[in-house]
């Protein structure tokens, strides 16, 4: 079963992502403290050390701007910024191991930007030794790194698995050539399937393939084109994601305008063209956007009810802490989130100031902290179980109601289920339990449509 045109038109309306709640519109920012998170993220640790921690380091710069792009990015091509950055993530990085103060075990590390393959196989591989120093590597952790497909070298891949790396996330989002030239991302198929053979022959083993439906000029007949091109190449997992148009945030997504954008029920049919093709291949949706193969370790989570969701989307395990590195970064201690700032020069600034460069955080409440399991089980197993004697179940309960009636949630002995077509409006079921988006109720839209 499809939703129909009449519960899109009721549920396209802006939407957070759920990466995290309380969302950082929301975050308490006026009563957060370097000192603060400090201790919580401290406390988090040692209390379950055991478990790990995962590393996320921005690594923002590009050669080009991508006009689609919601990221943080520094546009450039003077590759001389690449040494100093990374001194000063390493410098970083020292700060939290002093702050922890116990033994560093690295659960997962994963590279994100910008393009990480921006960096030089060299400077990457300086990079991973200084975040490994001193560090003990947990027994099946998980090293990843997203990648252009058209400036990916083989000494990149070799570089980055001889470190511990065995996963790569490939950014393709259409391989339309129109669609390409309005959002400026430019690679061919040949470009994709060179970084997979040599990958594979390397012995990778979990390609993820990035690819955006809603895009300028996109129809039917150019997703399907790009999804079979995809599908041929087999990679282990495809992200499947809805463009997010935010030019009010991203001014670079006014290189085209709103009437070259799908929207509404010509977008949701992009999806579900999308999610059927890659279904009938025998990926598994295992949440919002995101489908995998059976012998994929995101799929195996899915199964096995361990499936996560953090700032860097949906991981294949949980660790207490995730601490994010580099300009933009967000890091999480489950009860408290900590965001870095955005500029380069800011941040270098702080870290010559010795001080860690933080912008903005929150420190969970009891009721955020039952409200985020709330969410999180929603997004990563498609139900969710009410605390009992939770103060807000009824308020939840009540706005779920409609959602009920329109097919897109179950209730079932206190537990709360999406539908098979309420899979397709999790971040609108999300919403109901969403106590800090429901107070602030016709203030300034900061979030994307949800389809």
């Amino acid at each position: 079963m499809e939703p129909n045109n009449s519960l899109i038109a009721k549920y396209n309306v802006a939407a957070p992502r759920y990466t995290s709640y309380p969302t950082v519109p929301f975050w308490e920012s006026d009563v957060f403290s370097s000192a603060a998170w400090g201790q919580r993220l401290k406390a988090s640790y040692a209390e379950k050390k055991d478990d790990g921690i995962s590393l996320y380091v921005h690594l923002p710069f590009c050669e080009n701007l991508c006009t689609y792009c919601g990221c943080n990015t520094r546009i450039t091509k003077n590759h001389r910024v690449e040494i100093p950055y990374i001194s000063y993530i390493l410098q970083e990085w020292e700060m939290y191991k002093i702050l922890i103060d116990e033994d560093v075990i690295i659960s997962e590390i994963h590279l994100g930007g910008g393009t990480p393959t921006f960096f030089e196989p060299a400077n990457l591989q300086r990079l991973i030794l200084g975040l490994l120093d001193g560090a003990v590597v947990k027994d099946g952790a998980s090293f990843s790194f997203e990648a252009h497909p058209a400036n990916t070298t083989k000494e990149h891949l070799l570089t980055l698995y001889n470190l511990g790396f065995r996963r790569l996330s490939l950014g393709i989002q259409d391989f339309d050539p129109n669609v390409q030239f309005l959002i400026n991302r430019h690679q061919t198929v040949g470009d994709v399937q060179r970084v997979m053979d040599v990958a594979r022959e390397i012995g990778y083993t979990s390609i993820n393939f990035d690819l955006i439906y809603g895009l300028p000029l996109q129809t039917q007949n150019t997703v399907r084109d790009t999804i079979e091109k995809s599908l041929l190449m087999s990679p282990d997992r495809i992200s499947f994601y809805s463009y997010a148009h935010v030019p009010w945030i991203k001014p670079g997504q006014r290189r085209f305008t709103e009437q070259d954008l799908p929207v509404g029920e010509a977008k949701l049919a992009l999806y579900i063209l999308g999610k059927q093709m890659i279904e009938r291949k025998g990926y598994m949706d295992i949440g919002m956007d995101h489908f995998a193969q059976p012998e994929d370790a995101l799929f195996k989570a899915a199964l096995s009810g361990s499936l996560h969701r953090n700032f860097m989307g949906y991981a294949d395990r949980y660790t207490p802490v995730l601490i994010g590195l580099g300009v933009s970064s967000i890091s999480d201690a489950w009860s408290s989130f900590a965001q870095n700032v955005k500029k380069v020069e800011d941040y270098y600034k702080m870290l010559d100031e010795g001080r860690l460069p933080l912008i903005k955080g929150h420190l969970l409440h009891e009721e955020d902290e039952v409200l985020r399991r709330y969410i999180l089980d929603m997004m990563c197993k498609g139900k969710v179980e009410l605390k009992a004697e939770f103060s807000l179940n009824d308020a939840i309960v009540g706005r779920l109601r409609p959602l009920e009636g329109d097919g897109l949630v179950e209730f079932s002995n206190g537990n709360i289920h999406a539908t098979q077509i309420g899979k397709s409006f999790l971040r609108n079921i999300c919403m109901a339990f969403d106590q800090r988006l429901q107070l602030s109720k016709g203030k300034e839209q900061v979030f994307s449509q949800a389809i």
